[in-house]
């Protein structure tokens, strides 16, 4: 069976890298000419530290990986209001809980992928669902015929559109925005310790990392959005103008922020779907069922889901009737108590 999967980030190249062990095509497919780079950190453990093991990830993961040791907050002045050994989540993990950059973690599970065939900067724009096999209109004009088509292209899923139908029913807004950017040479660093400043409706973190980089994480209401930037330009004025006042070492980050390029921005949202799949053609990850960024274990759940969808088409013998329905009824009512969890 050759399988086009829409998405190079975490679930799509995992669920690459399952389909090839199992005997498919996989064809990945990227929008971005190159893999993102940056990003900000997330928290990785339970099922997908599993499945990152079953894959070989492990040392790599782990010359990457942070031991976080502390989170702590602090007052407008500076002032520590509060503070957290985080040693007790490896305690509670069985010392299997790490913070790692997202694109660190991508990287490293796209190269386990090499061989497969991967399109970077080309992605699917079209499909029709032929019953025997799916067309897909790819953006460099040319089209091709695949058995099945999945959409591992995150929140803002194309797949999930051409398939469903662009809704605003299927996407929940938590009210919240975030914006992500890091920078080389910032002279305040504590090291292994997260550092937020909060304040009523807004929120900025300070991580230090390695080779002098610091990132930087603000979350704010929505309440401060009035419209929807366009580029950087308009990322970095608005935040300017909702934390400007609020503080700490803000102003020294915004001044740091205007050489930046690339600053990572959406709105916090979940996506719930009754159904993930619809025809030859399903979906996986964020794109299927987003939790939000700020669940903590988001990576690991598109890991898990990659793992089980391939499985099932295994044990389905590639029947993909059997193994999307199968896929849904293991995953969905966890996956639901993920998201209420995560509101």
């Amino acid at each position: 069976m050759k399988i086009a999967i829409n998405g190079c980030g975490i679930a799509g190249p995992t669920l690459a890298y399952w389909l090839r062990k199992y005997g498919y095509k996989p064809v990945l497919f990227e929008k971005s000419a190159t893999l993102r780079k940056g990003g900000y950190l997330i928290d990785f453990w339970g099922s997908g530290y599993d499945i990152a093991e079953k894959m070989g990830l492990f040392p790599q993961i782990l010359d990457d990986a942070y031991i976080m040791q502390q989170l702590r907050t602090v007052s407008a002045k500076g002032r520590t209001t509060s503070s957290l050994n985080v040693s007790v989540f490896q305690e509670v993990t069985g010392n299997r809980y790490l913070s790692i950059a997202r694109s660190d973690l991508s990287r490293h599970i796209f190269e386990v992928c090499e061989g497969i065939d991967t399109r970077l900067g080309t992605s699917i724009v079209e499909l029709q669902d032929q019953a025997e096999h799916v067309d897909v209109q790819l953006s460099d004009g040319s089209s091709e015929q695949f058995d099945l088509v999945i959409g591992a292209d995150g929140l803002h899923s194309k797949v999930r559109d051409l398939t469903f139908g662009k809704s605003d029913s299927f996407e929940r807004h938590t009210g919240l925005y975030v914006a992500a950017f890091s920078v080389s040479g910032y002279s305040e660093r504590d090291e292994l310790t997260m550092v937020s400043h909060t304040v009523p409706n807004r929120q900025l973190t300070r991580v230090t990392m390695r080779d002098d980089q610091t990132l930087f994480l603000f979350i704010f209401s929505d309440k401060y959005v009035e419209q929807q930037p366009k580029n950087d330009t308009d990322i970095k004025s608005m935040l300017h103008t909702i934390f400007g006042d609020m503080g700490w070492e803000t102003s020294a980050v915004l001044d740091h922020m205007d050489s930046v390029e690339n600053i990572y921005f959406d709105r916090v949202s979940q996506i719930r779907l009754p159904q993930w799949s619809k025809g030859r053609v399903g979906l996986l990850g964020d794109a299927a069922a987003c939790a939000s960024l700020l669940a903590g274990e988001g990576t690991g759940l598109a890991m898990t889901e990659a793992y089980v969808l391939a499985g099932e088409l295994k044990r389905a013998k590639g029947d993909h009737r059997i193994a999307f329905d199968a896929y849904q009824k293991l995953l969905k009512d966890y996956l639901l108590k993920k998201q209420d969890t995560a509101l």
